[in-house]
């Protein structure tokens, strides 16, 4: 299926939106690291079984799409997940080449609407974080062959955006920060207002709300989804970080004193709820950007990043009152936070049609 670019009167005009992410998913795609890959240098094979329990941890939740580049990967995988006893039968496998296995960030966005299409794909341009991590030519076609399988239309809005980026409530409101999407190295010929207004007419966005820088070691700029994420239609979780001698304490206290004067599309103030930080994990002398924010939102369950930490089960607490209605999965992350992500990084959620 052919990749069609779009302007005004656009997506949102047509009555598509996207759905925040606590709505129903039909699936959860994922994108399985090769062992030559570059995210987990030298800690390959301490990796998989992480993502092996997530993906058992979503068996009672919603399908799993996985992307994998050829047959073989595809056996090595199972044989992975076969050793961690990972039930499967939720599990589909898609070939489906990839670079790296961030599939939030190179993975298709989905917009929905009531009308038919229901369901459609946003392929925007990728380029590793400001072309921090080449080649990443199989990483950027990945919406277009989603697509391509599910039989869907699939449009280019012709700007650089990564998932990670951008968090919605699903009614009109979008977070994200200006450390990434103002970065020059993603969109330089691209203004505020010219970003704004993609957003706006490619994720049926009305209001726009933008923190400034993200935490130590996060290699994305500044990500929303290591720093604060939407937990309803007003309300949030942000992480807070107590040691004041700490480097993230002053940017995550100038986000949450940004998030105390916001509002959202329909001039309600923030909820704002907040969540620890764990402490400094530094290994090979590199600060890792570990985050409790990093979650993912099950159609039954949250998927918890914790590191083995005393705030681990603090941050249990916080989002146990977030999602009454879903079980909190604390699954420990050291070995995962090596590759500079955790689980929001690693989904991309298709919501129903």
């Amino acid at each position: 299926m052919e990749s069609q670019s779009t302007s005004a009167p656009t997506l949102a005009s047509q009555g598509y939106r996207m759905p925040a992410e606590w709505e129903p998913h039909s699936a959860t795609w994922l994108s399985w690291p090769r062992p030559d890959g570059i995210s987990f240098p030298g800690a390959y094979d301490k990796v998989t079984p992480t993502l092996a329990r997530m993906v058992d941890a979503l068996a009672d939740s919603e399908p799993v799409h996985i992307n994998v580049c050829d047959a073989e990967h595809e056996a090595l995988v199972r044989q992975q997940l076969a050793k961690a006893r990972a039930r499967t039968e939720h599990v589909r496998f898609f070939h489906i080449p990839t670079n790296e296995p961030w599939c939030r960030d190179h993975g298709p966005i989905f917009l929905t609407r009531a009308a038919d299409p229901r369901l459609v794909v946003l392929d925007w341009d990728y380029n590793a974080w400001g072309w921090k991590y080449p080649p990443f030519d199989s990483d950027d076609v990945v919406p277009t062959r989603v697509a391509e399988i599910l039989g869907l239309p699939v449009y280019s809005p012709g700007m650089v955006l990564e998932g990670g980026s951008i968090d919605v409530n699903g009614q009109g409101t979008l977070l994200t920060t200006k450390s990434c999407l103002l970065n020059p190295n993603r969109n330089p010929d691209l203004t505020q207002e010219d970003i704004e207004k993609n957003l706006r007419e490619f994720l049926g966005v009305k209001k726009i709300l933008w923190l400034g820088d993200g935490i130590e070691g996060d290699d994305t700029d500044g990500h929303i989804d290591d720093l604060t994420r939407f937990v309803g239609p007003s309300s949030v979780v942000t992480v807070v970080e107590e040691d004041e001698n700490d480097s993230n304490y002053e940017p995550l206290r100038a986000n949450l004193d940004l998030l105390r004067t916001m509002e959202i599309e329909d001039g309600t103030p923030l909820e704002i709820h907040t969540l620890p930080m764990p402490s400094k994990i530094v290994r090979d002398g590199q600060r890792l950007p570990a985050s409790y924010a990093n979650f993912y939102i099950g159609n039954r369950v949250v998927l918890l990043p914790t590191f083995s930490d005393s705030n681990d089960r603090w941050a249990v607490a916080v989002l146990e009152k977030a999602f009454p209605g879903r079980a909190i999965v604390p699954i420990d992350c050291r070995e995962l936070i090596w590759g500079l992500g955790a689980f929001h990084c690693l989904t991309q959620q298709q919501p129903q049609a």
